[in-house]
């Protein structure tokens, strides 16, 4: 039986090419979850994201406001990911967001947001009853792809603040259903606004801003089969620091962020074209601080290039 599931994950491998955008949900195949891309093979995506809300919470209160009415954010990305080996890929993001809000005199923003790259390597793998368990370590970095305004939220397009994150991932799989879960630290830059004085909880002049850091802890289960995958994921973000929103104040680039989301991916693959795949899913805010109640949906393409040596004959 773990012959044959052993057999069974080297194909699925083979097949698999999922990408996400970071600040979402975990998506399939990124660096939140416990698939690796064989050696020499590239996997490259398309993907669109619409995210959406009217209501938030300034502080713990919750509310909406007239003054900018619904918020709407989409997301398209370019991704890829490269195996270097069979235990080490590499991971890169580019993603051009565009902001709008229903009502009020607030002008949405858009541009390139972050370059995001990443290393996934497969720390450890053995066999534990029927199943395969593991343990995954990401290194990420992030850094600003165009000179966007911070200090604009909630229609910034980012928080322009260059980021190094380290995540642990552990997963066990036992026929086609698994179970994972991951703790990520994410260290941020300061940052600069266009202003040389603000207030958070004091009057500061400076148009440097401290950002603290944040921690994500995820947990995800579902199904994997060669053809269709079913997954659920919840996942907490915190940030260590910070300040609320004051009464009836915009959003400030080094608010406390907190939130708890919910979110479900499918994912289908097209028996007769090897490679080719599409992905959809959504997620939910649940709970959260100094954030909005946003509903998530996406949508992506992938396609997988083997770039492997192979027998002409």
């Amino acid at each position: 039986m773990t012959k044959h599931l052993r057999l069974y994950l080297n194909r699925y491998f083979v097949v698999l090419c999922f990408l996400s955008f970071f600040s979402k949900a975990a998506h399939a195949q990124t660096d939140a979850d416990a698939l690796m891309i064989p050696k020499n093979v590239f996997c490259g995506e398309l993907m669109y994201d619409h995210s959406s809300w009217d209501n938030y919470w300034e502080g713990t209160f919750k509310r909406t406001n007239g003054n900018i009415g619904t918020v709407t954010t989409n997301t398209y990305s370019a991704m890829g990911n490269y195996g270097i080996t069979n235990k080490l890929d590499f991971l890169f993001s580019v993603p051009y967001v565009t902001t709008n809000a229903s009502a009020g005199t607030l002008k949405g923003q858009s541009g390139f947001q972050d370059l995001s790259i990443s290393l996934k390597w497969l720390a450890f793998q053995t066999e534990i009853g029927k199943g395969i368990f593991s343990i995954h370590a990401i290194g990420e970095a992030t850094i600003p792809l165009s000179n966007y305004e911070p200090d604009f939220l909630p229609l910034s397009i980012g928080l322009h603040a260059e980021t190094a994150s380290l995540r642990g991932l552990l997963n066990y799989q036992t026929g086609r259903f698994f179970v994972a879960g991951a703790a990520q630290y994410i260290q941020r830059s300061d940052v600069t606004i266009d202003q040389d004085a603000y207030y958070t909880t004091q009057e500061i002049y400076s148009n440097k801003v401290y950002m603290p850091n944040v921690t994500n802890f995820l947990f995800s289960t579902g199904f994997r089969s060669l053809q269709f995958n079913a997954e659920a994921i919840i996942q907490q973000t915190t940030t260590h620091g910070g300040f609320d929103i004051r009464k009836n104040d915009m959003p400030f680039p080094s608010n406390e962020m907190n939130m708890t989301t919910a979110g479900v991916l499918f994912k289908y693959t097209f028996g007769s074209t090897t490679g080719f795949e599409l992905t959809a899913g959504g997620n939910r805010v649940l709970d959260g601080r100094n954030v909005g109640q946003s509903t998530d949906f996406f949508a992506g393409v992938l396609y997988l290039f083997d770039f492997s040596k192979k027998d002409k004959k």
